[in-house]
């Protein structure tokens, strides 16, 4: 199935680049996601270089490395890149305790995410009914 999706991706002129193991929860970084996606990357880097999120960075980086892949394996035009898709996923979540009063334990949990970013050169407009 890999095989597949690689060749689908040459032809539809995408990008791919998936960051594992972001410290932060999925609930914090769909925010911020649903904000870059369909926005050209530039447009998307300047965006997250002025969010006051501290999980902006890793998600710049994680756009960075698309473009680096875009730019070195595929030969695309930067300037014609916009984000087609951004999602993420959970991961494993790490557990701690805390001492609590008459020697109870209360969890801590660490949520760990991953980032996918896809890039795709050329942008098809899509239709939503039609007006008559």
């Amino acid at each position: 199935m890999r095989k597949k999706n690689k060749i689908d991706s040459k032809k539809d002129k995408t990008v791919r680049s998936i960051n594992n193991n972001i410290r932060s929860s999925v609930r914090k970084i769909n925010p911020i996601l649903k904000e870059i996606v369909g926005k050209k990357v530039e447009v998307a880097i300047r965006d997250l270089q002025f969010s006051e999120k501290r999980i902006s960075n890793d998600i710049k980086k994680t756009i960075n490395s698309a473009v680096a892949n875009a730019e070195n394996n595929f030969q695309y035009d930067i300037d014609k890149l916009f984000v087609k898709e951004a999602y993420c996923g959970k991961k494993i979540t790490m557990k701690r305790f805390r001492p609590r009063a008459k020697g109870r334990a209360a969890p801590i949990l660490k949520p760990y995410s991953s980032v996918t970013i896809i890039l795709s050169e050329t942008k098809k407009m899509e239709r939503h009914g039609t007006k008559s």
